[in-house]
């Protein structure tokens, strides 16, 4: 034997290595004690009237040594609990979650890619209205929103868009605020989001409101993309004066068949929007039938025309989008000479007494109630619709908090208000977007262009064909419209066909109120004085200062007799 006077400890060449059964048998012990608790816990439900009841079991430290997995199950009607961590710890096993549930197919990446850009037709325009106009920090504003993209991808596990505050751009655009004052409204309307959200009032908002109330205030919002993506077609645009000029010729490299060929072939390949990411089985023809009765006979939702079967690799918004950038420096050759390497320099804005006022006034008192129907209750209702397994993740507590956080940050840095919108929700779904993957690629991209581009990209953003934007916006609009499908009763069309006519004619405010109204008295009269008093006791329940009054010991002691399982 050798000997090793510096060390008492023998290398590890040298050591005698246990082998595998050795291994085995020193967990028996453990694995007898494992197993013998949790027969015990299973005798002592047998003794037990369990009728609808389950029983979870607490990882005993022999089972975690074993590894077993938490949930699997132990005997009947056991299982085994994961042990519950801080909320920082599930916040990250939920984000680890998000990391692991990414596409596998090159055909889904594809489809995610294509989505990424479905909210650009909103994004775009406005930043480079603001840029121009009112001297907007574009390289702050696409780091900042980019990084924002990521954490909401990682975060909602949904295509959550981030997008620019509409109210607060369409004011600073039309009575040129300046950047403080512009910031000093992003802030406040923030700081209201996060105080509903913090307080969890806004889940009283969320759940008191009647559906039929914000699917009028989705169609108004759908058919005024709609209806501003067709003048981006038919008419030449002037963001920085946000005016339309004349009508736009035909042809030529931005000119209206261009757009018409855009749109033709996004629905020639995707159709309607329904089945973008396709089967793995495509089933087969039957022998001696027809195309037309293979398509009677089956699920319109799994079966796909052979041209939309063929080109499902196309990811048809990211296509139309590249043709845009390649067309712009077709038409201005020059641009490539105006572009820098380098990020801008971010610098702390400074909001005096008067900016504070002046913003809050013009800008942030439309923008709040704008912000709690489209970006929260909106997106909410519209996330659980299209993706009803992320309902936990998706709440408006979170949705509001985190559209307070963007902006409470952001807008100190010069970056543009941003909040989470229906629309671009529902485009980024309608081009392809099934995860929060499309995000945050989106956001990685403008992080890249922000960091290597900076305040110069404005002048690519300001050649880009109009046109290809209209027909990406319009899908987006219509996409979001046809949410009010569901609205099938007389009474429910009727209170959103008259939300979306005022909201369309004068402001969603308004549209909001009065359908809210017309609602309340058109269900009013089928109440009863049941349903009114659980209605008021719902709504005092969930007021922070609301105190449930103690039970008597009576009372307490039969309510504990009640909870007790016979044995």
């Amino acid at each position: 034997m050798m000997c090793y006077p510096l060390c008492n400890i023998r290398p590890a060449y040298d050591r005698v290595q246990p082998s595998p059964e050795q291994l085995d048998n020193t967990f028996v012990p453990r694995r007898l004690a494992a197993n013998r608790r949790a027969e015990e816990a299973q005798r002592e439900l047998a003794r037990m009237d369990t009728t609808g009841v389950s029983a979870v079991v607490e990882t005993p430290p022999s089972a975690r040594a074993m590894c077993m997995e938490p949930g699997a199950a132990v005997g009947a009607g056991v299982t085994v609990a994961e042990q519950g961590g801080g909320f920082f710890r599930r916040r990250l096993d939920k984000l680890a979650e998000r990391c692991r549930q990414r596409p596998r197919r090159s055909v889904e990446w594809l489809q995610e890619v294509s989505g990424a850009v479905g909210d650009l037709g909103t994004f775009v325009p406005i930043t480079v209205a603001l840029t121009l106009v009112n001297g907007l920090d574009l390289g702050t504003t696409l780091i900042y929103t980019g990084v924002c993209n990521i954490l909401t991808g990682l975060l909602f596990g949904v295509p959550m868009p981030v997008q620019p505050m509409k109210s607060i751009a369409s004011v600073a655009l039309t009575h040129s605020l300046s950047i403080p004052e512009i910031m000093a409204a992003g802030v406040a309307t923030a700081a209201t989001l996060f105080l509903l959200g913090v307080t969890r009032l806004m889940f009283l908002v969320h759940h008191l409101m009647p559906l039929p109330v914000v699917r009028g205030i989705q169609l108004s919002q759908g058919l005024a993309f709609a209806i501003t993506a067709v003048k981006y077609i038919r008419k030449d645009q002037n963001f920085s004066k946000n005016k339309s000029l004349g009508n736009r010729q035909w042809l030529g490299l931005d000119g209206q068949l261009l757009a018409i060929f855009c749109f033709c072939f996004i629905v020639l390949v995707s159709g309607s929007g329904d089945g973008l990411v396709f089967p793995v089985n495509r089933p087969k023809r039957k022998e001696g039938s027809t195309f037309l009765e293979d398509q009677t006979e089956s699920d319109g939702s799994h079966k796909r025309s052979h041209i939309r079967y063929r080109f499902r690799w196309v990811p048809t918004a990211m296509v139309v989008f590249a043709l845009g950038i390649v067309l712009t420096f077709i038409r201005r050759p020059g641009i490539a000479k105006h572009l820098t390497l380098g990020p801008s320099t971010p610098h702390v804005v400074r909001i005096s007494a008067h900016d504070w006022r002046t913003g809050f006034v013009e800008a942030a008192v439309p923008q709040i109630p704008l912000s709690v129907l489209n970006s929260v209750v909106a997106v909410c209702k519209l996330s659980h619709d299209l993706f009803p397994e992320r309902q936990a993740e998706v709440t408006p507590t979170f949705v509001s908090t985190s559209v307070g956080l963007m902006n409470l940050v952001g807008c100190w840095f010069g970056a543009m208000p941003v909040c989470h919108g229906a629309g671009g929700l529902a485009g980024q779904w309608r081009f392809g977007a099934r995860s929060g993957m499309a995000v945050v690629m989106l956001g990685g991209a403008k992080i890249l262009l922000g960091l290597l581009l900076g305040n110069s990209l404005v002048k690519v953003l300001q050649g880009y064909p109009v046109g290809i934007l209209g027909v990406l916006l319009l899908y987006a609009g219509v996409e979001l419209a046809m949410c009010v499908r569901d609205m099938t009763q007389r009474a429910q069309s009727f209170v959103v066909l008259t939300a979306a006519a005022i909201s369309i004619a004068s402001n969603a405010s308004l549209g909001f109120v009065a359908s809210l109204v017309i609602h309340i008295l058109l269900t009013l009269p089928d109440m009863n004085s049941n349903d009114i008093r659980l209605y008021f006791s719902f709504l005092a329940s969930h007021f922070p200062c609301y105190r449930r009054p103690k039970p008597q010991p009576q009372q307490e002691q039969r309510h504990e007799e009640s909870n007790v399982l016979p044995v």
